[in-house]
C-alpha cells in the first residue's frame, strides 16, 4: 500500500483533511519531513509508486496557480524550520525552506540585519521563492531572485541538487535559484536557501498623500528620479473610482528631512513613522490579477482597471500592480483587461474558463525544462501554465 511505503521512509505521515486541499483538490496523505534527506526519501518513494506531490510551506499562496491535476501527497515543510547559518560579517544567511519570514526577520534583527523582501510574516522562505513574491522595496533592493545566492533543491527522483554558495560573488555551476524561483513547486522541492542581506536602516519614514490619477505618472516618475533615493513607492486605490493613495518610503540617515523633500514632490501629505495599514499587503480575494508594465504605461493600466471595475495596489515605479474586482469578474472581463494591460497573470481564480497567463512564447522551452527535471510529472502536475 502507498501509505505503508511512505511510512517506511521514517517520516511522519497523517491522513489529509478538508483543510489540506490545494485549490479544491484534496490529497490522501500529508507528510512532514524534518531533514533534506527525509524529503529525498519521500520523493523517491512517491516516484516509485506514481504518487503526485504538492509541496506546501505556510499555505498563504497555495490557492495561486491552477489546481493540480492530482494530489496524492501534500509535502508539508513546516518542520524544516531552522536558520542554519548567519554570517553577519558577510551579510549572508542560510536557512531551511520552512522558516517563516517573520521568524527569519526576528533572528536577523538581533544582529541589526534584514532580508529586504517584505513578505508576509506567516509566509515561508520556500513559498516566497516558489511564488516569486516581490514586496514594495523590490524597487531599491531587488526581488527574491536578486537576493538569492544559493539554493538546495530535491528533485522528483530524490536527487539533492545544490547551486550557488555562501558568498555573494560565487557563480559556480548552473543558477538553479533563478530557475526555481517562481516555479510553483513544479520542478523540485526547495529545501534550503542562502540570501544576501542588508543592514537594518537607522530610520524609516513614509510620506502618505492622496494623488489624482491624472497626476500619478508624473509624480511617480519624479519620485523614482529623485536624489533622495526612496526605497519604495506604492499606491492603493480601494475602489475603481476616486483618488489614489500614494505612500513613499525613505530609509537610512536623515530620513525625516528627506521625507519632507519628497512631500513637496507629492504635493502635500503626511510624514509618518509607520506605514499605512495596506503597505506591502497582497490582497486576499477569490480573483487576484498581477499586471507588469513599463512605468511609462501607468496611465493606460489605471484606466483599464477603472473601466473593468478593479481595485488596485502595488508599485507604479517598479511596474507591478495587484488588481482585485469590485464586482463580478468573468472570463470576458479578464480577457478585455489583458488586452488593455498586456502582461497580465491571473494568480488566483476558481473559474476554469479563465486564461491565466495569456500567450507565452517560451512555453515550449518551459515544457522541455519540466521534462528534464520531472519526467514522470510527480511534482505539482498541472499547477503552472500550459499544464506544466
Amino acid at each position: 500500500m502507498p501509505r505503508e511505503q511512505l511510512e517506511k521512509t521514517g517520516v511522519t505521515v497523517r491522513d489529509a483533511g478538508p483543510g489540506d486541499a490545494v485549490s479544491g483538490v484534496r490529497p490522501s496523505w500529508v507528510v512532514l519531513p524534518e531533514t533534506v534527506e527525509e524529503v529525498s526519501s519521500v520523493l523517491r518513494a512517491c516516484t516509485e509508486h506514481d504518487l503526485a506531490v504538492v509541496p506546501v510551506g505556510g499555505g498563504t499562496k497555495l490557492h495561486w496557480g491552477r489546481p493540480p491535476e492530482r494530489c496524492d501527497v501534500l509535502l508539508d515543510l513546516c518542520c524544516l524550520n531552522e536558520v542554519l547559518e548567519h554570517a553577519a560579517g558577510d551579510l549572508v544567511v542560510r536557512t531551511q525552506a520552512g522558516v517563516t519570514m517573520g521568524a527569519l526577520a526576528a533572528a536577523l534583527a538581533e544582529k541589526g540585519q534584514e532580508l529586504a523582501l517584505d513578505a508576509a510574516p506567516e509566509a515561508t522562505v520556500g513559498g516566497t521563492l516558489a511564488t516569486a513574491t516581490a514586496g514594495p522595496r523590490a524597487f531599491r533592493h531587488g526581488t527574491a531572485r536578486d537576493l538569492l545566492i544559493g539554493i538546495t533543491v530535491v528533485l522528483a527522483d530524490g536527487t539533492v541538487a545544490r547551486s550557488g554558495g555562501k558568498v555573494v560573488k560565487n557563480v559556480a555551476g548552473y543558477d538553479l535559484g533563478k530557475l526555481f524561483t517562481g516555479s510553483y513547486g513544479t520542478l523540485g522541492v526547495i529545501a534550503e536557501a542562502t540570501f544576501r542581506l542588508h543592514p537594518l536602516p537607522a530610520e524609516s519614514r513614509w510620506v502618505v498623500a492622496e494623488v489624482e490619477p491624472s497626476r500619478l505618472r508624473e509624480v511617480a516618475a519624479a519620485l523614482a528620479a529623485s536624489q533622495t533615493e526612496p526605497s519604495a513607492v506604492e499606491i492603493d486605490r480601494p475602489g475603481p473610482e476616486g483618488p489614489v493613495t500614494l505612500a513613499v518610503l525613505v530609509e537610512g540617515t536623515a530620513a525625516e528631512p528627506r521625507a519632507l523633500a519628497l512631500r513637496e514632490i507629492t504635493g502635500g501629505g503626511e510624514v509618518m513613522g509607520e506605514p499605512p495599514s495596506w503597505w506591502g499587503v497582497i490582497p486576499q480575494d477569490e480573483v487576484l490579477v498581477e499586471v507588469r508594465f513599463l512605468p511609462s504605461a501607468l496611465d493606460g493600466v489605471l484606466d483599464a482597471a477603472r473601466e473593468a471595475g478593479f481595485r488596485l495596489r502595488g508599485s507604479p515605479v517598479s511596474g507591478r500592480l495587484h488588481l482585485t474586482p469590485a464586482g463580478d469578474a468573468g472570463a470576458g472581463t479578464l480577457a478585455r483587461l489583458r488586452e488593455r494591460t498586456g502582461r497580465m497573470t491571473v494568480l488566483a481564480t476558481q473559474r476554469e474558463d479563465v486564461d491565466r497567463w495569456g500567450e507565452v512564447g517560451a512555453l515550449p522551452l518551459m515544457r522541455r525544462v519540466k521534462e528534464r527535471f520531472d519526467p514522470g510529472r510527480t511534482l505539482s502536475p498541472g499547477r503552472f501554465l500550459g499544464g506544466i
